[in-house]
């Protein structure tokens, strides 16, 4: 199967650069989304999966130190590089308190960009998915997962997993509110990725959609052609 490709979310209002730089970086094979304004930015950020944001700081809308916060606020480690005419050292501070990793000043030499990006993602790298670290027991906001007897319960309500759904549920708690892909899904738990297999992986993530059903906090969110999220915003500890 095809590596995914490393994905960029470019948020740059000056629609020639921003084709011109999305086009380079493309070559590099990066997958870029190009978005021209803090909103769209934003929207995309929020409905996707994004290895690293470049983003530009003057934006209608909402300019890039906001944007910055806001993926901040969903995202503590997403590396975020500001692209930008504004060279003044408050201006940068800026940008680094607004959760910024790296500023680079136009005129951009597309050759340092690249050499930023590359090193960012090296020193971030992405994070591993953690599959059996012996843990059996889970909270997922109000209800309680025992793996070894596959139950899941919510108050009196009782509900027995099949193997599959179990091993699936258990590596969605060992990964709560962070991204599993799912070829590594695939290669866990069917053991190869195919059509068959992931269709199956879709049938199984829709009944524990179902099961979660209980509790508004708990969701399963499905990131289009990249993975899953267990989704959980209040949780207990």
């Amino acid at each position: 199967m095809e590596e995914r490709k490393t994905r960029i979310l470019l948020v740059e209002d000056d629609i020639s650069f921003g084709k011109i730089l999305k086009d380079y970086l493309s070559l590099s094979l990066f997958e870029v989304v190009h978005m021209k304004d803090g909103v769209d930015g934003w929207n995309a950020f929020r409905n996707h999966h994004f290895d690293l944001c470049v983003l530009d700081i003057m934006m209608p809308k909402r300019d890039g130190y906001e944007l910055a916060e806001q993926i901040r606020q969903q995202n503590k480690t997403v590396p975020i590089l500001f692209l930008t005419s504004k060279a003044q050292k408050s201006d940068m501070l800026n940008g680094y308190e607004a959760g910024a990793d790296d500023y680079i000043v136009k005129p951009v030499d597309a050759d340092i960009l690249m050499h930023k990006i590359k090193a960012i993602l090296k020193r971030t790298g992405e994070p591993q998915v953690r599959q059996d670290d012996g843990q059996s027991e889970f909270l997922l906001g109000e209800y309680s997962f025992n793996f070894n007897s596959r139950m899941l319960a919510l108050k009196e309500q009782r509900q027995i997993l099949s193997p599959k759904e179990a091993e699936l549920l258990r590596m969605l708690c060992c990964n709560i509110n962070q991204l599993i892909k799912r070829e590594d899904v695939l290669r866990s738990i069917w053991k190869e990725v195919n059509y068959f297999t992931g269709r199956s992986l879709d049938v199984y993530v829709v009944r524990l959609r179902k099961y979660l059903q209980g509790d508004t906090n708990v969701n399963i969110v499905n990131l289009h052609k990249s993975g899953y999220i267990m989704e959980v915003k209040s949780q207990h500890t």
